[in-house]
Parts: structure tokens; C-alpha cells; sequence
């Protein structure tokens, strides 16, 4: 049976991507100071204007104007000319006792049936994914798009290719044939650039030097359709032509359109937070479950109650393709190889590290410098369901 999967990547200049950029670099001076700070952390960027907003509970103020401007001029875009306002408070009282003693000590529960002092910062479902289809353990069109977008910002930064801006989207659809990817079906490529850039030069060179070593894993084909500024001129970009908004590019985070997503943005917020730190948990079960050769394919979902620390849903979907148990059994394995509560995932991933700000462009997953993309679990879970 064929079907066609797209996936959508953008750079770290657009304006939802800047946004995001700025929340994970507010995030990361707080950690880097208070390892133990809370923080939730919103942008909004438009031209002239970039409001921060939030809640921080940390021993250090960050100043949050300066570590803005910073990730602006580092991203290309002038900052002086920006007018910037934040509107930071501490996290909620309420919200704060029910992280700090969660619901199984409240009702008196063993200590063994939660094994933390720590609660989910926030209810949710978060899924975490993996297949056999790439190196990476990720979807075939969300690394090619992820790759496209970041050869486009490599190229802007070494002058590889002249006259191209910070703002760039790119999009990659590919062909299945019984569940596996086996053609490139169309590429889909939007350059911010100089006025004066001639277009047809433009194209050359993206054909050339990004297209080229970006789609090594799965070339092009006669057939295959690329369009590169289908629009025509694209010199007005940023956040001159456009607002951003952290948590705007859920699916250009996670995994494209053959996953879904539990509907929590992750940048800006701190691990105690189970939007970020249950995602990142989930996509490591996921990725251990598939290096395993317990199945070609695999979703995790755990779902999290506030102020409650243990999951209130562990779910495995293989979609047919296990190799040793049914899915229930896979699920039942799970909280005996992983640390299921906050605490646990923050110390096993080791997030209250400032490792935050990398992760904010071209993608959290798929990308081996990152802890939740270790294989470490293989056996554990192997001789787990002996």
C-alpha cells in the first residue's frame, strides 16, 4: 500500500523558531546559576516588539533583555532596533506545594509507590516515538526537513551561499510502500534573501549546497517535484513580515505529521515540567524498545496528573510490527526498566543541566548529543521480558 508522509522543518530565524530560541536561553542562564529553578518562560516577538512573559522561581534574576539581544545578533537580526518589555512572575503558590509534595505523600502512599518528592508540574499526555527507518530512529521526512533547515542556516553563517537571511522554512513529503519510505516525492524550500539576490543563482546554489548533501539519505529522482521560493521574492522576512510565538511548531519539534502529539510545547520550561521532561522520557523508552528489536515501530504515551509524581498512563503501540510480546506486556515492562516521576526522568536524562538552548532549532529528537537519545536500556529490556 503507498502513502505519502510530509514533514515541515524551519530555521532559527523565523519568528516562532526565534521565539523558542530565546525562552531555552532564559531557561538555560537560570540553570546554569540555580539547578533547581522553575521556570516557564513565553515569547512573543513581532516587528519592533518582543514581550517576555512568564513564571521564574530561581535564587537567580536572570537579566532576560540581554540574553534576547544576544540570541538575536547571533541569529542575525539587529536588536537595537527592537523595543523589548517582560512580564515575569514567580510560579504559583499552589502549583509549587503540589510539585514539591506530591498527591502519594499527601495521601499517606509508601514511599516506594512514588519514590520522589517531586509532582508533574502540569497534566498531560506526552508521546515519544521511534522506527527503523532511518540511522536516527526518526521518521524519514522529519530528518530530511530538519537537514534542509539547518544546511540553509550552516550556508547563511559561512557565507557558503551570499545573500541569504535568518528566515527559511522547508518542507519534505515522501512515498511508503507497506510502511517503509522508498522515494522522494516533493521538496518544498523558502529562502529569506537580499534584495539584490539574483533568484535563478538563488536556486543553483540551494540545489547545489544545501539540497545536495542535505538529501544524501534519500535522493531526489527524476520525478521528484522541488520548489524553491514558490512565492517568488522572498526579501521581506522575520519578524518585519511576521509574529512569533514560542510553542507555535509543536510538529516541526517532535516527529512530522505520522505522529501525534500530545498537544505541550516544550520550549521555555523547565524539567520538572512533564511537557518537556515526559516527552523526552517517552521518545528514550521508545528508541531503547525499537534498538532492541522488540518491534520496527513503537509509540510511547504516558500520561501525568499536576501534583501527582507516578504516571497515570503507560501505553505501548507497535502497530503490529513487536517481535517478542503483545503491546499490554511491552507496557508492563516499562515502569520496571524507566524511572517513571519527574524527579526520576530529570536525574536519569540530566536536565537541570543548561543544555536547553540547542535544542530549540531543527528539531529535540533524533540528534545523538542529546541523553534521551541514548540506547543504554537494550538489554535491560530484553531480559525484562524473558
Amino acid at each position: 500500500m503507498r502513502r505519502f508522509y510530509t514533514a515541515e522543518s524551519v530555521t532559527e530565524g523565523h519568528p516562532d523558531k526565534l521565539c523558542d530560541l530565546i525562552a531555552d536561553s532564559i531557561l538555560d542562564e537560570c540553570l546554569k546559576q540555580d539547578p533547581e529553578a522553575k521556570v516557564a518562560c513565553e515569547v512573543l516577538a513581532t516587528k519592533g516588539y518582543i514581550l517576555i512573559a512568564g513564571e521564574i522561581t530561581s535564587r537567580y534574576e536572570p537579566y532576560v533583555f540581554w540574553t534576547a539581544k544576544e540570541v538575536l545578533e547571533k541569529t542575525g537580526y539587529p536588536s537595537g532596533e527592537i523595543k523589548m518589555e517582560a512580564r515575569i512572575h514567580h510560579q504559583s503558590p499552589d502549583i509549587a506545594g503540589a510539585v514539591e509534595c506530591p498527591w502519594e505523600k499527601r495521601n499517606g502512599l509508601p514511599k516506594q509507590t512514588f519514590g520522589s518528592e517531586y509532582g508533574a508540574g502540569d497534566q498531560g499526555v506526552m508521546i515519544g516515538y521511534a522506527c527503523d527507518e532511518t540511522p536516527q530512529k526518526m521518521p524519514m521526512p522529519a530528518v530530511l526537513a530538519n537537514r534542509i533547515a539547518a544546511e540553509l542556516t550552516a550556508c547563511r553563517k559561512s557565507r557558503y551561499i551570499q545573500g541569504i537571511l535568518p528566515d527559511g522554512k522547508a518542507q519534505v513529503t515522501v512515498e511508503y510502500e507497506d510502511g517503509k519510505p522508498v522515494r522522494l516525492d516533493s521538496v518544498v524550500v523558502s529562502c529569506q534573501h537580499e534584495e539584490e539576490k539574483d533568484l535563478r543563482k538563488l536556486e543553483k546554489e540551494i540545489r547545489e549546497k544545501v539540497l545536495f548533501p542535505a538529501l544524501r539519505l534519500l535522493p531526489p529522482d527524476e520525478n521528484t517535484r522541488i520548489l524553491i521560493n514558490p512565492s517568488g521574492r522572498f526579501v521581506q522576512g522575520g519578524l518585519d513580515a511576521d509574529t512569533g510565538l514560542t510553542g507555535r511548531k509543536l510538529m516541526v519539534d517532535a516527529y512530522g505529521s505520522q505522529v501525534p502529539h500530545g498537544g505541550g510545547a516544550f520550549s521555555g520550561k523547565d524539567g520538572s515540567k512533564a511537557d518537556r521532561s515526559g516527552a523526552y522520557m517517552a521518545r528514550y523508552i521508545a528508541k531503547n524498545i525499537v534498538a532492541a528489536g522488540l518491534a520496527r515501530r513503537c509509540q510511547v504515551s504516558l500520561g501525568y496528573a499536576i501534583g501527582v509524581a507516578q504516571p497515570v498512563m503507560v501505553q505501548v503501540d507497535t502497530f503490529g510490527t513487536g517481535t517478542a510480546c503483545a503491546d499490554d506486556c511491552l507496557s508492563e515492562a516499562v515502569p520496571l526498566v524507566f524511572e517513571l516521576t519527574p524527579k526520576q526522568i530529570m536525574e536519569t536524562l540530566r536536565l537541570k543541566r543548561p543544555i536547553f538552548r540547542q535544542t530549540s532549532a531543527y528539531g529535540h529528537f533524533g540528534r545523538k548529543e542529546f541523553p534521551w537519545e541514548r540506547t543504554d536500556r537494550v538489554k535491560q529490556l530484553q531480559e525484562a521480558l524473558l
